[in-house]
């Protein structure tokens, strides 16, 4: 999916200055597999993630993104965690920074697939064999299988 017209309207106005923003990354799990998405801006492989809209309700967000990634449908079983990512540059010089609502999912139906322009594959992993992952998002997953003992909702 391309950039949301809301962002292109803002980014009329602002420039490549930074914007802060509300983001989802979802934890789907099924049968002991991790759903990961290739990204096509960086090439690192991810769990699926992606902005609200204004006024969308953040579980609504975070199926309607799973969908849009990769052609699975999943329904949201818990929040696991809210934190912050580190401030993301983009290709066009775009600065971005999200509040990461973390949650995890359950998998309802579908056949995993490249399933937009924002990804170049995607694939269900062993939970305890993916690829190397941006931290945050390993983080994310050891959350949502209680790996880590510090904080859900950071404090420190």
């Amino acid at each position: 999916m391309p950039t949301p017209e809301f962002i292109v309207e803002m980014r009329e106005k602002i420039g490549h200055d930074p914007l802060w923003l509300p983001g989802v990354k979802v934890v789907v799990i099924h049968r002991n597999r991790v759903l990961l998405v290739r990204r096509a801006d960086n090439g690192r492989w991810t769990l699926p993630a992606g902005i609200l809209e204004p006024g969308e309700e953040p579980a609504i967000a975070a199926v309607r993104e799973v969908l849009e990634e990769t052609a699975v449908r999943c329904t949201i079983t818990r929040l696991v965690g809210v934190a912050t990512t580190d401030e993301a540059l983009y290709p066009n010089g775009d600065r971005a920074q999200y509040l990461d609502i973390i949650m995890a999912a359950e998998y309802l139906s579908g056949d995993a697939k490249v399933n937009d322009d924002e990804n170049l594959e995607v694939a269900w992993f062993p939970v305890d064999a993916t690829p190397a992952l941006p931290p945050k998002h390993q983080r994310a997953i050891d959350w949502t299988r209680g790996l880590r003992n510090e904080g859900h909702f950071l404090t420190e």
